[in-house]
């Protein structure tokens, strides 16, 4: 299975890219696409309805503003669609966070953090290592990892205590 990253703008990319490089560390393959719920909606759902045929197993969808790519996504699959809200107007992302996170009933759209799109590729990860063991092993070396870090970061305050 590989996931499909669709974002209404380019200008989502730096914010998407991070997720990009995350999904290829665990070995999950990803498509990318810039596609606009609002400009080019016959777009959307194309993309959206072949996606099992391409092997797409789930969505993470990246918007700004209205933000209804989420919705408009999951409108047309019953795949997973986790939505990354973005930080793109006077609003810093709140609009985007409740277009995203206030889905009708039936129609629903996991939600990260404004701008946290590193959660929805590990997100993408924990779904897809239901059903394969080497993405889970690659998630818990990943968490592993994150241990050992705060505790190397950890050791470095502490050590900068002593030093005063």
């Amino acid at each position: 299975m590989k996931a499909a990253i669709i974002m209404g703008s380019d200008s989502d990319w730096p914010i998407l890219k991070p997720a990009y490089e995350l999904l290829k560390q665990f070995g999950i393959e990803s498509e990318v696409v810039v596609a606009s719920a609002h400009r080019t909606p016959g777009k959307v759902k194309e993309i959206v309805s072949t996606a099992p045929e391409r092997g797409v197993g789930a969505f993470i969808s990246a918007a700004g503003a209205a933000a209804h790519l989420g919705g408009v996504i999951a409108s047309y699959t019953t795949l997973p669609v986790i939505g990354v809200p973005i930080n793109a107007t006077s609003l810093n992302g709140m609009d985007a966070l409740l277009s995203t996170v206030q889905m009708p009933s039936g129609i629903p759209v996991a939600t990260m953090a404004i701008n946290g799109a590193k959660n929805a590729a590990i997100f993408v990860a924990e779904i897809f290592a239901l059903s394969d063991d080497n993405i889970k092993t690659k998630l818990v070396k990943y968490r592993e990892k994150m241990v050992e870090d705060v505790e190397v970061k950890a050791k470095r305050v502490e050590q900068s205590l002593t030093k005063d």
